[in-house]
């Protein structure tokens, strides 16, 4: 009891009246209905910002494309243009909300070293890739591989930080634009023609003339090989078990690999036909059947 009687002299003292008390109860349903407005507020302008920015990037896609411009190129700026809105986005509606952005914009400068250091992978790819738009040296569709990891594969997107491949076992490998840019790589489809270099093995006893003629015969034949390009067979080593013979042929990029395959079966075929032995490795051992006595 006497507590009670303790608080309501407090009160008293304090002027703190029913009129106070709701006048404060009014204040905070108006604040919070306030806030309430200013979040739907902020999620709708969210909302249409991002249909906008969706809009914006189609326009510059359509324009490009229509310019003929290379996928990689469309890829690269359609990601730069991307991040960059949603950043100004993000700006915007911080400012929205009572957010001072000179102090935002303050804040980023004086932290700017501490950025710098924390995301300089990220801006060395990003010039990494702005140097693959530039110089060129591999396009979206082009067959590439990356010398200092080994990793290769067609290109498959060219984005703002990294580039997407795609191999032969259907996986997808993403590789950092700032390491395409400063180690060298091997564009193998850069051309428009490929050379196939295959050895055939023959044995030291078969007719060498021959196994020419007919292995010229399989390239002759082929209607893929190029024979408005060198294609020839010759003696490319003398080796241990066997006489290797160098298939040289050129095909164009599309017909590279199947053409491949073909000759090498073809050569396999065409030599059994004709009786023409391909050796394994073969290993003679002498014994000495003579003992100390």
């Amino acid at each position: 009891m006497e507590d009670v009687l303790e608080f309501i002299n407090e009160a008293e003292n304090l002027n703190i009246t029913e009129e106070t008390v709701s006048k404060f109860m009014s204040d905070l349903s108006t604040g919070a209905m306030h806030l309430g407005v200013r979040v739907l507020l902020v999620i709708l302008f969210f909302i249409i910002g991002t249909q906008l920015i969706k809009l914006v990037r189609t326009i510059i896609r359509r324009s490009m494309q229509r310019a003929r411009a290379e996928l990689g190129a469309i890829q690269f700026v359609d990601s730069f243009v991307k991040t960059s809105l949603y950043v100004i986005l993000v700006l915007l509606l911080a400012s929205s909300c009572g957010v001072d952005a000179a102090s935002i914009v303050a804040l980023l400068g004086s932290a700017g070293v501490a950025i710098g250091l924390a995301v300089q992978g990220s801006l060395s790819n990003l010039a990494g890739g702005v140097l693959i738009l530039m110089l060129k040296p591999f396009k979206v569709g082009d067959y590439i591989i990356e010398s200092h990891t080994g990793k290769e594969g067609f290109v498959k997107e060219i984005h703002i930080f990294y580039t997407k491949l795609l191999n032969y076992e259907n996986h997808t490998i993403i590789l950092p634009n700032g390491s395409l840019a400063n180690n060298s790589l091997v564009n193998v489809t850069a051309q428009e023609c490929r050379r196939m270099d295959i050895t055939v093995a023959i044995s030291y006893k078969a007719d060498l003339k021959k196994a020419k003629e007919i292995l010229t015969w399989v390239l002759e034949k082929d209607e893929t090989v190029l024979k408005d390009k060198e294609h020839i067979v010759f003696v490319s080593q003398l080796g241990s078990s066997s006489v290797d013979l160098g298939v040289r042929c050129w095909f164009k990029q599309a017909d590279f690999w199947p053409g491949k395959w073909r000759i090498t079966e073809n050569c396999k075929l065409a030599l059994d036909e004709a009786g023409i032995e391909i050796p394994f490795n073969q290993l003679d051992v002498h014994m000495d059947t003579k003992h100390d006595q």
